[in-house]
């Protein structure tokens, strides 16, 4: 693929995100391939289709529309920036402070019961932020859901619905067991519609799309479009491959080019949300490379493959291990490694504490080392930090509810023991794209530490006739630039 290819790729990619919106206009759409000859010939997919539809649903999620005064006074070229960083009023996104009596808008998507007890899984996409989470059976029923958990990287949320009895539940299959050619059944919601069936094949398997080091996705040539999020792809003996998230696309709809999270993967995210409503992930602190064919033949190596450490960072998991750069894991977990993606995810989905032996390539050849993996550092822990907020008083600058970052602070959002900066424990209106547990690191690009230092930078701001200040945010592991209102302050 050029690079130009490239680029044309990943800016037609629907960021992985299909999640609908009433709000929508109507898109173009173009035919995708039809089902496989195979499925016709044998009399279709009716039976498998009346067998998981019950357990199949489309979710709403309302949220009250922000105003965007803010966002119309940004640069040019600034507010596809904050789009990407999360910013609310902006096409796709939502969160943050929330201006009341606003328009409702509604992300519609799709999911589905993988708990009986009325557990339901869809993208995180569908319903970050969201004030209301609906969701309706194909029975017409519906319920209101309260969100268990969300998990970024992956972009997995489970849902909660109250129920007097067991309702109808789907089971994952073995991913790992999927061959590129296998039939593939999508139900789910495009365009609100409602439950759609659409058929095809696995087109690729472990395909990257550059969203994130979880990248490996399923590809499918089945028709699915926005508002098919989160909603199951089956095999033909109706247990759930994978969950929709993504589509290539140059016009808005299906192309036949779609992405697909793996069971395999999505299960266990899934079990750890619906347990704790979060997912703890290993780190083991290394930079990583590929290993290519020439560094093979470097590393004395009969084959590329792995993944080579080219640094290790100090106090970390693997320094104490006693990794070193240079070494090469061609195993983890029992499980081979064959490139950085495929370390990441298996350090990934280790419990912090737990013990994980790795296969090592060093000084031309093979030894044995067990790492003890850690909590990562900065991992998200935004409900935590929202819930905690609650508790707290706070001082109040420009619509905002600050705290001072103590220890406390810096253990429960996962920073280092020298992280400086203002914690934010509540966001007002008017304010828009700052969420409870973000960190202010600066303000018009002078550092703070405490809730004083913001408020002095805000009135500088306000002397020298500026209607917003700068400030820089950490929230996780990102951080961006992002504006606060000076007239409120």
């Amino acid at each position: 693929m050029s690079l130009a290819t490239a680029r044309n790729f990943r800016r037609n990619l629907a960021m992985a995100l299909l999640a609908g919106t009433a709000l929508l206009a109507p898109a173009t759409i173009q035919t995708a391939a039809a089902a496989p000859a195979e499925v016709l010939a044998n009399g279709g997919v009716a039976d498998l289709v009346e067998r998981v539809s019950p357990a199949v649903v489309t979710i709403t999620a309302a949220q009250t529309a922000p105003t965007r005064t803010a966002a119309r006074d940004l640069p040019p070229g600034f507010e596809e920036f904050l789009r990407r960083f999360g910013v609310p009023g902006l096409p796709g996104q939502g969160g943050g402070g929330q201006g009341r009596g606003a328009p409702v808008a509604r992300a519609l998507g799709s999911g589905f019961v993988f708990d009986a007890s009325g557990y339901v899984v869809t993208n995180r996409h569908v319903i970050a932020d969201a004030d209301q989470v609906t969701v309706a059976f194909s029975d017409g029923t519906e319920r209101e859901a309260e969100v268990i958990g969300e998990d970024e990287r992956t972009d997995l949320a489970v849902l909660k619905v109250k129920t007097d009895k067991p309702l109808p539940a789907l089971k994952f299959a073995d991913s790992d067991k999927v061959r590129v050619g296998d039939v593939a059944v999508a139900v789910g919601n495009p365009f609100g519609l409602g439950g759609t069936v659409t058929a095809g094949i696995v087109s690729a398997r472990s395909r990257d799309i550059g969203s994130g080091p979880y990248d490996d996705y399923l590809q499918l040539d089945a028709s699915i479009n926005s508002g098919n999020s989160g909603g199951p792809t089956f095999n033909m003996a109706g247990d759930v491959i994978g969950i929709n998230t993504a589509i290539f696309t140059p016009n808005g709809g299906s192309v036949g080019i779609g992405f697909a999270i793996p069971s395999n993967l999505a299960k266990p995210v899934v079990e750890a949300l619906k347990r704790d409503g979060k997912v703890e992930r290993g780190w083991l602190g290394v930079n990583l490379q590929g290993v290519t064919k020439e560094l093979a033949d470097g590393l004395g190596l009969s084959k590329e493959g792995g993944a080579l450490i080219a640094a290790v960072e100090p106090k970390s998991p693997a320094e104490k291990a006693g990794l070193k750069p240079g070494d090469v894991v061609l195993s983890a977990g029992g499980k081979p490694i064959k490139d950085t993606r495929d370390l990441a995810r298996q350090v990934g989905m280790v419990k912090p504490g737990s013990k994980l032996d790795m296969a090592l390539w060093r000084d031309g050849k093979e030894k044995t080392i067990a790492v003890t993996v850690e909590q990562a550092p900065g991992q998200p822990q935004q409900r935590l930090a929202k819930a905690e907020a609650q508790k707290q008083d706070g001082e109040e600058v420009a619509g905002l509810k600050l705290s001072g970052l103590t220890d406390q602070w810096r253990q429960r959002l996962r920073l280092p023991g020298d992280t400086a900066g203002v914690v934010v424990l509540d966001v007002g209106d008017g304010v828009e794209g700052l969420r409870p547990g973000d960190l202010i690191t600066s303000v018009n690009n002078s550092a703070v530490t405490s809730p004083a230092d913001v408020a002095a930078q805000v009135k500088a701001a306000s002397k020298a006739g500026r209607k917003n200040a700068l400030v820089q945010v950490r929230r996780g592991e990102t951080t961006a630039f992002l504006t606060i209102p000076v007239d409120l302050g």
